[in-house]
């Protein structure tokens, strides 16, 4: 166990340390705007292209792990948002954004760095395969559904429209793509060009779980809203119970990949679930709570997570 903390605080430490500072300095938040714009458009963008770009291609093959995987992130993000309507009473786009804090937890912050940690260079491949397809289907669904509660729209097809215009711009799935057609062609990048991109993509996580301490020490934490428990629930329980059975139901796929899969689901909520509910004026102070709230409870949830994946404890035949 002893181990296994040594691995893990050192990630919760960074948001520990961002928390604190923000919490002692009278700085304005606006002076994150561009550490969250080099996160979201070149170091996170950086560090999916690399995982996918040094990935064997034939390893990218793997539908059934794909399916499953996404399964898991689909139930997750559906139960998430129908709690958000049930117990909180929120609108579409409110719930949508509650679901998406059930479904999308720290794959790209604290994933890959985790499960390389835990798991070993194993871990890679199913590590880039989760992070592409969880960032392909959840910035798909909840920008088609924030378009389709705005009613500003003249038709249903101008939503899709600028909803597909957002995909294709995603510098997340821009990354991916580009990443999985230099692995597919074998292409071998310059090696000045390769060590910027190692160094914008080992900027990506120190950054980001900093950052992400400051933005929920900035925020105003009056109360809890009453879907908030059941969304980290959600996230931190029954996403990863749920990648636990589709990988039984899918397999058998290998320890290593079963394993990145169940340690993935496990991660809290996103700093990104903000970010995009402060883009979209929506579910704002309890995005930044659940983020808040989430990450301290996965403290204990994904240190044991780990712990039993580590020991052994949960296996996959």
């Amino acid at each position: 166990m002893v181990d296994i903390l040594n691995l893990a605080l050192p990630y919760f430490g960074l948001i520990f340390v961002g928390f604190a500072c923000g919490k002692a300095k009278s700085l304005p938040e606006s002076g994150l705007a561009w550490m969250n714009f080099f996160l979201l458009y070149v170091s996170l963008p950086a560090l999916l292209f690399a995982i996918m770009s040094k990935t064997p291609f034939s390893e990218l093959n793997n539908p059934p792990f794909l399916v499953a995987t996404t399964l898991s992130t689909i139930a997750a993000f559906t139960l998430a948002l129908v709690v958000g309507k049930v117990l909180g009473g929120l609108t579409l786009r409110e719930a949508t954004l509650a679901g998406l804090s059930g479904g999308y937890g720290n794959i790209g912050y604290m994933g890959p760095g985790l499960a390389l940690a835990v798991l070993g260079p194993k871990a890679s491949a199913p590590t880039a395969l989760i992070f592409c397809c969880d960032s392909i289907f959840l910035f798909t669904i909840v920008p088609l559904l924030i378009e389709l509660s705005d009613r500003d729209h003249p038709s249903i097809v101008h939503a899709f429209g600028v909803v597909l215009k957002q995909i294709v711009l995603n510098p997340l799935i821009m990354s991916a793509c580009f990443g999985a057609a230099v692995a597919a062609l074998h292409i071998e990048l310059p090696v000045a060009l390769d060590r910027t991109i190692t160094f914008l993509q080992n900027a990506a996580a120190p950054t980001a779980l900093f950052v992400l301490g400051v933005t929920v020490a900035l925020r105003p934490f009056d109360r809890v809203p009453w879907e908030v428990p059941g969304v980290i629930a959600v996230k931190l329980l029954v996403h990863p119970l749920a990648a636990f059975g589709l990988m039984l139901a899918f397999g058998p796929f290998a320890p290593p990949w079963a394993a990145t899969a169940i340690l993935m689901a496990s991660l809290p909520p996103a700093l990104n679930v903000f970010v995009i509910a402060r883009q979209n004026d929506a579910w704002i102070e309890s995005a930044s709570v659940a983020v808040l709230l989430g990450t301290f409870a996965s403290v204990v949830t994904l240190t044991s997570v780990m712990w039993l994946l580590q020991t052994g404890r949960l296996a996959f035949p």
